[in-house]
């Protein structure tokens, strides 16, 4: 079955808290689905990590636990309650083992679960794979495709034929699969769960022994014989021949076709998304605090100078800048965000496209139609590269971001469709191999920094494109390249916390210092 990205599964969300959408969002997603397998009865959890991988280092202290934890109890991505969901597991009675040992993963975000109750024993891994998307790859000994964009009925027999008969005579589905094993189940990928009735009648049958249920996850469903039209720059020119649309305007025809809605819904629903963005980044002009982190509430500081005429670079640059800086610590602080494409990257593309509007005065339409600009460029991204920095580093995070927001920017500044997709290559080539290595373990810094150079960089190859800079490199390739660079990154490089800044002496006592005092705001080294 044919899988592409939507601007709001992959590109723009999820809404969340966390300092990870890779480790916060997508743990919590996986969770969700171990729940489900569980018919929500979850006692015991052994959670095993591989050592060569990105989690066997980061999975405390950039949230995957926090995710998992609250997964396990069924909450959303943006729960006040995640930072203690330590505590609520254990008053919910649910014991959790976490285990470092050799599991012969194949992806650096790879989770193994063994599930336990009073009743039975579920075996489920995943991978995530960026930007808070997720896979689950093998459920009791089997192997899977599940991303959380279906209803998963997984039907527990010895025997396929027999029902696999009567379901296509019984019910609609988008696919039926019978998986073989030691344990062996048939999965029905469809719109909605069987009805009550159907199911009744399966576990009547002798062959059946259990029905599970797993949820969809994701705000976007898939759906057999999907086509969108266009999953490429080139193809989406070609598309636009004689069309003369923006990329704004693309961007709601791929998204009304991936999600099967209409492009009033599409625009409606960026509306809510940049609502959430604003409310952030407001939140954190205000000041924020949250014990457990290294930086301080530094936005304000910026304000005060930018406000006093105190600063250089200019009016739109600078409020930028304050603007990235303020969504980053309203993430480090847990509040509410999106990510975008990341949350580790969540500053850079909404700090761009605001602080050009705001400077532009421009209204919230044209902000919409940005960041839908933005997250077109996004699915290209998502579909040919990644936005895992555990996979490519901090080139698939705040570079994407960077890339996406020029394209956006160039838009609301009058540009052409050819000038943007310039703008979004010539950003991608200014980000190809940055490393992803936060200090201390935590994602504020050089994250922070980084998402300010890529906010930076969209307005400096924006203003490239709008002059007609030769961008020399198609955009497609561009991100063929970065995948292939991203390959080549070391993996103590991909956010392991094994090489970098992460291992400079500095870095090393701020991690010492957390570890000793996690509740103590590090002032400086």
């Amino acid at each position: 079955m044919d899988t592409y990205p939507s601007i709001f599964n992959d590109v723009i969300g999820p809404v969340m808290r966390g300092p990870s959408s890779s480790h916060c969002a997508a743990s919590l997603r996986i969770a969700r689905l171990c729940r489900d397998l569980m018919d929500e009865n979850i006692k015991d959890v052994m959670i095993e990590f591989d050592p060569d991988g990105s989690l066997a280092t980061t999975h405390k202290s950039q949230g995957s636990d926090m995710g998992l934890f609250g997964g396990f109890m069924g909450w959303e991505a943006y729960d006040e309650r995640l930072p203690q969901s330590d505590k609520h597991l254990a008053a919910a009675g649910i014991n959790v083992t976490i285990n470092i040992c050799d599991i012969g993963a194949d992806h650096p975000n790879t989770y193994k679960f063994t599930l336990s109750n009073n009743i039975e024993t579920r075996n489920l891994t995943a991978i995530s794979t960026g930007g808070g998307m997720i896979e689950v790859i093998e459920i009791d000994g089997n192997a899977v495709s599940i991303a959380g964009d279906y209803f998963e009925t997984l039907i527990y027999c010895k025997e396929s034929e027999k029902i696999i008969q009567y379901l296509k005579a019984s019910i609609s589905f988008d696919d039926i699969q019978f998986h073989k094993g030691e344990i062996s189940f048939i999965e029905i990928k469809s719109q909605s769960f069987p009805d009550p009735s159907i199911c009744d009648e399966l576990l009547s049958m002798a062959e059946v022994t259990v029905i599970k249920f797993l949820k969809p996850i994701l705000p976007v469903m898939a759906r057999k014989n999907l086509q969108v039209p266009f999953i490429t720059c080139h193809e989406m020119l070609e598309y636009n021949k004689n069309k003369n649309k923006s990329l704004w305007q693309l961007a709601l025809d791929y998204e009304a076709n991936r999600g099967n809605i209409s492009e009033a819904e599409v625009f409606e629903k960026m509306r809510d998304i940049i609502h959430i963005m604003d409310k952030a980044i407001q939140l954190g002009l205000k000041g924020t605090h949250y014990e457990d982190r290294i930086l301080g509430s530094q936005s304000v500081l910026f304000k005060e100078k930018l406000d006093s005429n105190q600063l250089i670079g200019g009016e739109t640059n600078n409020r930028i800048i304050m603007y990235v800086s303020a969504m980053m610590e309203v993430k480090s602080s847990m509040g509410v965000i999106v990510a975008a494409p990341t949350a580790g990257s969540c500053g850079a593309l909404p700090g761009a496209i605001f602080g050009t509007g705001h400077s532009l005065q421009l209204d919230e339409d044209e902000i919409v139609k940005a960041m839908l600009s933005a997250g077109l460029i996004g699915v290209f991204i998502a579909a040919h590269a990644t936005f895992a920095a555990e996979v490519g580093g901090c080139m698939a995070e705040t570079g994407s971001g960077g890339g996406m927001a020029a394209a956006a920017i160039t838009e609301m500044n009058g540009g052409t469709l050819k000038q943007s997709i310039a703008a979004a290559s010539l950003a991608l080539q200014n980000s190809l191999g940055i490393i992803c290595d936060p200090i201390g373990n935590r994602v504020e810094a050089p994250c922070l920094g980084r998402n300010v150079m890529a906010a930076t960089n969209a307005v400096s190859c924006a203003n490239m494109a709008l002059s007609n800079y030769e961008h020399l490199i198609p955009l497609d390739e561009v991100i063929e390249t970065m995948k292939a660079v991203g390959d080549q990154i070391h993996h103590t490089l991909r956010c392991t916390n094994l090489g970098g800044l992460s291992i400079t002496n500095a870095a090393k006592k701020i991690e010492a210092l957390l570890e000793e005092h996690p509740n103590k705001l590090y002032k400086s080294c």
